[in-house]
């Protein structure tokens, strides 16, 4: 078995999480759930993940693979099916962009969430987050007809997490007023199996 350093919580495994499934791979890993958190240190994900980050994949030979573009990009290695990855040509770099995207609309969220706690709030941080996820989510409007009308991707599986994290953690910002397009292939992702197996909870 594979063992992936794990929490309901993060986006970055769920990511990792719809992939397995969408591959196949979901019953060749064991979750072990774990608490990371910016300003501690996590000594068990860190004796395999120096950054002590998740998600962090240990494979039966003692490999660990990270962060989880790297675990993606490995579990789509291993089916034979169609390829989150597309290879080489302009359908791989398209999926390789939107999921840059997706992965960076995620880091932003989650900054901008971390920012939310500090005791000291930065107003011109937060400004400037909800300023770049704004931008990004009118970016993913523009293209919500060509995303609906290409072949399920990495890019896909990130933008769509991306928007699930919205709903989870900042629901009073409305992403899909104003946006029809995005929310309504958004509902198409959120009815894929792999993505209603690995619902976000917020558990302590």
């Amino acid at each position: 078995m594979m063992v992936l350093h794990w929490s309901s919580r993060s986006p970055f495994v769920r990511k990792v999480m719809v992939v397995a499934h969408e591959t196949g791979q979901a019953g060749r890993i064991r979750t072990e759930r774990v608490v990371v958190s910016a300003r501690t240190a996590n000594p068990e994900v860190m004796r395999d993940n120096p950054l002590g980050k998740i998600p962090t994949l240990r494979l039966p030979d003692g490999t660990v693979l990270y962060d989880s573009a790297v675990i993606c990009e490995y579990l789509d290695s291993l089916h034979d099916g169609p390829r989150l990855y597309p290879p080489a040509g302009p359908a791989r770099w398209t999926a390789l962009r939107r999921h840059a995207l997706g992965n960076g609309l995620l880091d932003n969220l989650v900054l901008w969430r971390g920012a939310r706690e500090w005791p000291h709030r930065l107003a011109d941080l937060e400004a400037a987050l909800a300023a770049k996820t704004q931008a990004a989510l009118d970016a993913l409007e523009a293209e919500a007809e060509a995303l609906a009308a290409t072949p399920f991707s990495i890019g896909h599986v990130a933008i769509g997490v991306a928007l699930a994290y919205l709903d989870f953690r900042f629901g009073e910002l409305g992403w899909r007023a104003g946006r029809p397009a995005l929310a309504a292939w958004h509902a198409e992702f959120a009815a894929r199996p792999s993505v209603r197996a690995t619902a976000f909870v917020d558990v302590t």
